[in-house]
Parts: structure tokens; C-alpha cells; sequence
């Protein structure tokens, strides 16, 4: 499912328009994006109970190899944004 794809059911389970769908998708993602990047790390998470939770984490820096030359090179330390699935979420799948 893509976005446009997203946003037609969104429109569509919750009787909206395709606009007002787009504008409340939009929404969350700048919330969560907000959350996330915020410099208080006792606020970068964002938990959805029984969907699942957004969170940061830190990747610490590590060695790896350019696979042209085979030259080894240091990757540097980055935060990642991380997805935790809720009990529900994981049910429905299964």
C-alpha cells in the first residue's frame, strides 16, 4: 500500500474526503516526525496503545567495507527512528 492508497482508506473507513484525509495522514506524520526529533529525549516516542510505538534509538559507530574496493571504513554513530509493533498489530498479522 502506498500513500495515495493509504489515504483513500483512511477517506473511506472514516467518511471523509480524499482532502481532508491527505490532510490528517499529513498530520501524524509531522507529529510523530515532531516527537521524534525533539531535543528532550524523555519525549522522542510516540505510543499508539495496541498499534504499536515510534521511538529513537542510537546506532553506535561501527566498521564496515566499501564493497568496490574492499577498503574498510568507519561508519559513523547515527539515532534511527524505530517502529515497535503493539500486541494487536501483531495479532492481526498473525
Amino acid at each position: 500500500m502506498n500513500k495515495s492508497e493509504l489515504i483513500d482508506a483512511i477517506a473511506e473507513s472514516a467518511n471523509l474526503t480524499k482532502t481532508d484525509a491527505g490532510r490528517a495522514l499529513d498530520g501524524f506524520i509531522n507529529a510523530v516526525t515532531t516527537a521524534l526529533s525533539d531535543a528532550d529525549a524523555s519525549k522522542r516516542s510516540v505510543a499508539l496503545v495496541g498499534f504499536g510505538t515510534f521511538t529513537v534509538k542510537e546506532r553506535a559507530e561501527r566498521k564496515g567495507r566499501n564493497p568496490q574496493s574492499g577498503e574498510e571504513i568507519t561508519i559513523k554513530a547515527a539515532k534511527i527512528a524505530s517502529f515497535k509493533a503493539g500486541k494487536s498489530l501483531k495479532d492481526a498479522v498473525n
